[in-house]
Order: structure tokens, then sequence, then C-alpha cells
């Protein structure tokens, strides 16, 4: 927004000084001013003022203000976790003393005698919380929630605006605080894929509500200086990682088509644990961005700026790297509207469309945006600066470290489907299947995810649930059991097709069930029989033996599809326990709690 007499207290002059400066000002250069001028202004306040009539200060009352912060955190893939302790960093060399926890770990009946809570929480599937908020989560809005006068709180949110109930936890976690007596100390923040602006945003806001709090003034907190003059690669600094093999896994007149990549970490730095993700940044198909610079008759050779730091690239080129243009979101829709002025994009968007706008961004893209609602009458750059970034695509990661050093090997499935009348491809997919080849570069980082990990104890006894490509980790899970020895008996129900065509990593499998690594395999192909059979009919087939294993204190995986497989496969579980427990359901779904408590039932779904 630009600077004028009418909507600032400066005059002409200052607010052309003004408008000429902070345009060229980085970010750390804006956080230093606004703590330099709130600095400044506190010090004049306390130089030249008193406390107002009425109102005793905290010196004259006794009152202290707690600097104990709680960071609570509900996380299913790690985003939030590493929000949650980074904040906690930056905090603690602040001066405050503080605790970061996740919602699973945390005794709920601690939460009254908390005075500053900072909660960080994703949003999973269809507004559902993270697993290892649940349990927090059903506590906070029931009626044993104590009432918390004395809390100061922020959130926040993080999610994916394509879908419905976007950052929906967040926003549940904030309006019962509220109704619970908390005080918010900055308001929730609510992210998309591209968090982190907005996330570094929040914590100006936090850490400015909690000087406020202390009656100090400081300047907010600053991003870590980099170490030395090694480059660390993050999810903001991506490894561009080498491919060294890119393979179809599945047999001839197969319905799929499945990847195996293995890519080159040398040099990188990079380190993982099994059960933690990659992210990969994608290009999109050059083919779609044609399409769509055809279609808008623009010069795939224009210079535009992709970003706000003023970094400029070819327009095709952008297209290809830095934007999504393969998912329609509401948002993507309003600016949309505002730029075209279109009337039936306006009416699409009007209350009481839900459904209708709903059923129109499913499965469309940027190509039948400007198809439908044109002629637009905009630049490219125009256009562009509406769109998300590239999101990276995380994927489980399949290989261990310890067995295969300096490198990540990766299990893509490949998505193509029609719809809308047009053919429609998975981008980081298909251009894995179609377009990668061996000494290719892959821009990479490391997810890591507390959440879905092998037991600490390695005789503990594990039940791995992985159809499809959900075997990826578990292929991870064994290199790494092999590699130290671990004696704890371990079992897999797998699932695809057919067995000829789309047994993944047959062979290996076999060998560790020869080599006693794999004490079972049970397997499940649905294509083959008159009678469609899934994994949860195999457990259920085993049901008694597989409750043996649970009291034995088995710790049981699951990986794959959240909407269908995950869900099938939880409510097998609660049958199996009720059954082979003699317990009433209340009692199985107990059950099954205190195994998530334990962190003996983790979850990998997507």
């Amino acid at each position: 927004m630009q600077l004028q007499v009418m909507n600032s207290p400066f005059n002409q002059e200052q607010a052309e000084l003004l408008n000429r400066l902070l345009p060229t000002l980085t970010e750390s250069q804006k956080i230093w001013l606004s703590g330099y001028l709130s600095a400044a202004q506190s010090a004049s306040f306390q130089g030249t003022q008193e406390t107002p009539a009425g109102e005793p200060s905290a010196e004259s009352t006794g009152q202290t203000i707690s600097k104990e912060v709680t960071i609570l955190y509900g996380s299913q893939t790690g985003n939030a976790q590493g929000l949650a302790e980074n904040t906690g960093k930056k905090l603690e060399e602040n001066g405050f003393q503080v605790t970061v926890s996740s919602m699973s770990d945390f005794k709920p009946n601690n939460l009254k005698k908390v005075q500053n809570l900072l909660i960080v929480v994703s949003t999973h599937g269809e507004g559902d919380p993270p697993d290892n908020a649940l349990s927090f989560h059903e506590f906070l809005h029931g009626r044993r929630a104590p009432k918390l006068d004395e809390l100061r709180f922020s959130v926040l949110s993080l999610g994916d605006s394509s879908y419905e109930f976007f950052c929906q936890t967040g926003k549940e976690f904030d309006q019962r605080l509220e109704e619970l007596g908390g005080k918010r100390l900055s308001p929730r923040v609510d992210c998309d894929l591209d968090y982190d602006e907005p996330a570094a945003e929040w914590l100006e806001g936090v850490f400015a509500g909690l000087s406020e709090a202390q009656g100090v003034s400081s300047a907010p907190p600053q991003a870590a200086a980099p170490q030395g003059s090694v480059a660390e690669y993050s999810r903001t600094n991506p490894f561009k990682a080498e491919v060294l093999e890119n393979l179809n896994l599945n047999g001839r007149g197969s319905n799929k088509e499945t990847r195996h990549v293995e890519l080159s970490l040398e040099g990188s730095g990079l380190t993982f644990a099994p059960g933690d993700s990659i992210g990969v940044y994608p290009e999109n198909d050059p083919a779609l961005v044609d399409m769509l610079l055809e279609e808008m008759k623009w010069d795939p050779e224009e210079i535009v700026t992709v970003n706000k730091q003023g970094d400029v690239r070819p327009l095709r080129e952008a297209l290809i790297s830095h934007f999504e243009i393969t998912v329609l979101t509401k948002p993507l829709l309003e600016q949309a509207a505002k730029l075209s002025g279109n009337e039936d994009l306006r009416e699409l968007l009007s209350t009481g469309n839900e459904e209708k706008l709903k059923g129109y961004l499913d499965g469309r893209d940027l190509l039948d945006l400007v198809r439908d609602f044109g002629p637009w009458g905009v630049s490219a750059q125009e256009l562009i600066t509406i769109l998300r970034k590239m999101p990276a695509r995380l994927y489980s990661i399949a290989s261990s470290l310890s067995a295969n050093p300096d490198e990540v090997h990766l299990t893509i499935g490949s998505v193509r489907y029609e719809t809308h009348g047009r053919e429609r491809k998975g981008v980081c997919s298909i251009l894995c299947a179609e377009r990668l080849q061996p000494g290719d570069t892959l821009p990479v980082y490391i997810q890591h995810n507390q959440n879905f990990k092998l037991p600490n104890d390695p005789d503990r006894p594990i039940i791995m649930v992985g159809p499809g490509t959900g075997i990826a980790p578990f292929r991870s899970f064994m290199q790494e059991r092999e590699e130290t020895g671990a004696e704890g008996k371990s079992w897999l129900f797998f699932g695809d097709q057919h067995f000829v065509t789309d047994f993944l990593y047959q062979t290996e499998w076999q060998n560790w069930l020869k080599d006693g690594v794999l004490t079972k395999m049970d397997v499940a192909f649905s294509r083959d029989t008159d009678e469609k059979v899934y994994v949860q009919n195999r457990m259920l087939e085993h049901s008694k033996e597989l409750f043996e294993w649970l009291q034995e204190g088995a710790a049981v995986y699951i990986c794959g599809d959240e909407k269908k497989m995950a869900h099938d496969v939880h409510q097998t579980l609660l049958k199996i326990i009720e059954k082979e427990g003699g317990m009433s359901s209340e009692q199985a779904e107990d059950y099954l709690a205190d195994m998530q408590q334990q962190k003996r039932y983790q979850r990998d779904v997507y």
C-alpha cells in the first residue's frame, strides 16, 4: 500500500520519502527497524509518563508476568513440529523459558497452570486434527476442560487452501481457548502450503505480545545466521540431488506405473532416519505451460517477477518452475474474479453456490479457469501474482541411510486420469515417469517425521500395513533392522492389484523372509480373485495371532491412503481388539488410544 497524507499521519514530504525507502528494505531490516522504533517509543513513554490514575503498575501490586512459555504442536508430517521447535529456540534466545511438546505428550490437567500458551497445529484430511493432537483436542472440547481466565495464547494454523476445511483444527483450538477464558497474545495466523513468511509474521506478533506483557520492548527475534561457510540445505534452500536410477517396478501389462527413484545425497550433509520423508520440488509439464501461454497469447520470453525479493525469470520458465498451475482453490478464484471482473465467476463464488463451486474446483486447473472465464485483459505479471508458489511433494523414504550411504530411494505411483474432457497428469509423478533421466537433478530436502519411527527397543515386535506405494517406509524399516541386527519380530501386510505385475520389491521381501529379517508376510491382490481381497481381510483372517502380538507389545504402522485404506484398517483393528480381547467397543477404542499414547500405533497417511 502506498502511503498518502490521507491514509497516514505523515505529511507529503515524509510520505514520499517513506514510499521510496520501504520497498528497498529487506525483511531483516524491516524487523530491526520495527524493534528500534518500538524500543524508542517505550523509552520515551517510561521517561515522561506515569501510570494512569486508578491503574496500579505490576510493580506496585507485586504482580509478576511469567516468562515461561509452553508451545504445543499437533503435526502429521513434521511441518508443525519443526515450526514449534524453531519458535521455541527463537524465544529462548530472547530470554524466555520455553517448553515445547507434542500435544499427545502433554498432560491436559497441567493446562490450568500455563500462563503463556502457543499452539502450532496442522489440519489433516477433511478438517481433522493430526493423530498426535486427537486426545488433546478431545479434552479441550470436552466437559473436563478447565476455565483458563489467566491464560494468554496464540495459534499458528497450517493447512492447504485447496481443501474445503482449510486450517479447521487451528480455528477450533483458537475459538475454544477463547471460550474457556483465554486472551490472545496475538491473532491467529492461517498458513497455506507456502507458510514461511506468514509463520515469521506470527512469531513477530507473538514476541510483541509477550514483550508487552513483560513491560519491556525489544527487537523481534531474528533469523538464525548461517553457520560457517557450509550451506545448510532445507525446505527453503533445497539440495539438487542427482538421479542415479529411475525404474518401473510394475510388470508388463499392469494397470499401474510405480517408479523406483534413487537419488544421490553426496556432499549435501543431509541425514534421515527410517520413517522420514523427502520433499521434492517438481516442474510443471512444459506441454501444459505452452497450452496456457497460447490460450492467453502471452510472450514466453516476457520477463516477470516471481517473488517478493524481486527475482525475475522469463515467463515460460516461471510457469514451469515457480508456480502451481494444476490445482484451483477458492482463494485463487476470489482473486481471479477481482482481476477479471467476470460476472459468471463472481456468481460461482456467491453465497449459496458452495456445492457448485466445490464441483468446479474438483479436477480442474488454471488452463480450465482462463478458458472458462475469459477474455481476461490482464498482463501475465498480474495473473501470476495471484498464483501459489510451487509446493513440494512429500514422499516416504524407501531406504535406510545405514544400508545406502549418501543415497535416498523413493517409491512414486504415476498419476494419470481424464476429466472435464482432458487428460490430467500428476505434476511430480509424471515428471519422474516421463521426463526424468539418470544424470538429471531434483531439488530436495529432508522432512523429519518423529511421528512415524521404529521403536527404540530393537526387540519390540512390529506390524506393518502398507498397500501399494505405502510399502515405501517399510522397505526402509527392514533395511535398517537388517543393518542393526534388530531381533524383534516383524509382520508385513501388503496389497495391490495383481501378484504377477504389482508385487512391489517382491524379491527383496522374499529374501528378508528367508533370512529371518521379516518374520511373517501376508499379501492381498484384489484383482486376482472373483471377490476382492484387501489387507484388512488378511488381518481379520489372522485376528487371534495379531492380537497376541499386540498383547506382547507390538507397534503397529500404517502407511497409505487415508480416506479408504487407513480408515478401514483402523476399524479392522478395533474389531480384532474387541473380539479377541473380549472388550466392548468403548474399551477397544481406549485400548487403541492407549497404544497411540505409547507411540505403538503410528500412521503415515495421505
